[in-house]
């Protein structure tokens, strides 16, 4: 007897079976979550970038906590949740209605912008704070008010001062922001197939646990995503050639600093009835000798002895030797010398 062909129902339910007698229909023996990979739209961030990332972004949670608690006067601790490759769409899809979402223009980029979007407690409790509260932060079921908006911008542009900082050794982001949203269908900022990428930190202060999430386009971070190396942040040049063309620039920067420079005489004594009967044009007698010595003070600190000269028509001094830090310190206190 022929055999009949298979429906395609009836294959797929082979496949389902075969499937569950393998282990791998979503949850497979050991307990791993098995997902499914997007061909069209592939992972970009590769584990040297995502520790870059989570470098940078760490470091801009740290800035920001700092900031903050001066601010609002009132302790606020920021954690790094994770950075990750999201589609527009999805990211989207995980911002409440109402939200409290500012948009950015990405300044070069041909008209790219971003989104940093506010938890909604941690947007009432910033408005609370600035306005002088101190109390539980009331959190009301509503979208900010403009008054509330200009509260919270505050701290978005600073966000937005430190994600062009953060990004700075790396891609060249000048942010501005534009405009607020509180429909998270209203930031048509991308095509919601186009990948982005999601920095989210959460918010802990007094009693509220919000998010805070930083969304990039990935077209703005191209070079960061295809150069060959990734850069290290803030690490020196490995070539000798290289730090030795920062040592001079640095020193040709040092050498063009201004420092004020005094020549101090020593102590004298003087009667307080000769003091009172200075004027203008007034000459004093130190009971100094012409080859007495002078402190030159660089700055603040004493740092030669010298002697009194003449070039030309203009008082100088000649350097005679220099002055150890240890004497600086306990050989002449300041006795409240006379500046030449």
């Amino acid at each position: 007897m022929a055999s009949e062909p298979l429906s395609q129902h009836e294959i797929d339910r082979l496949f389902d079976v075969a499937g569950e007698a393998a282990g791998i229909g979503g949850i497979d023996g050991s307990g791993t979550d098995v997902q499914v990979y997007d061909f069209r739209r592939p992972s970009r961030i590769s584990k040297d970038r995502l520790r870059s990332l989570e470098a940078m972004y760490g470091l801009l949670a740290r800035s920001l906590e700092g900031w903050l608690t001066g601010r609002i006067r009132s302790q606020v601790e920021l954690e790094l949740l994770e950075v990750q490759q999201f589609s527009f769409g999805e990211f989207l899809l995980s911002l409440p209605t109402p939200c409290a979402s500012f948009v950015f223009e990405i300044a070069d980029s041909g008209g790219q912008q971003g989104v940093i979007d506010f938890g909604h407690d941690f947007a009432f409790f910033v408005v609370d704070r600035l306005l002088g509260g101190s109390g539980p932060t009331w959190v009301p079921d509503r979208p900010l008010t403009p008054l509330e908006r200009m509260m919270v911008r505050l701290v978005a542009d600073r966000v937005a001062e430190q994600l062009t900082e953060i990004w700075q050794d790396h891609v060249r982001l000048d942010l501005t922001l534009s405009r607020f949203e509180s429909i998270p269908d209203m930031l048509n900022v991308a095509n919601r197939e186009d990948p982005v990428l999601v920095a989210s930190l959460e918010v802990h202060a007094a009693d509220i646990r919000s998010p805070l999430l930083l969304c990039l386009p990935f077209s703005v971070l191209e070079k960061f995503f295809t150069s060959g190396t990734s850069q290290r942040i803030y690490g020196p040049r490995a070539s000798d050639r290289d730090r030795e063309i920062d040592r001079a620039a640095i020193e040709s920067s040092l050498r063009q600093v201004h420092l004020p420079v005094r020549a101090r005489l020593p102590r004298f004594p003087l009667a307080m009835r000769e003091l009172a009967s200075l004027q203008p044009g007034s000459v004093m007698l130190t009971g100094h000798t012409t080859d007495t010595e002078v402190e030159v003070h660089i700055g603040s600190e004493r740092s030669y002895y010298a002697e009194i000269r003449r070039v030309g028509r203009k008082l100088a001094v000649r350097i005679t030797r220099t002055l150890l830090p240890d004497a600086a310190d306990t050989d002449h206190p300041d006795d409240g010398g006379t500046d030449a």
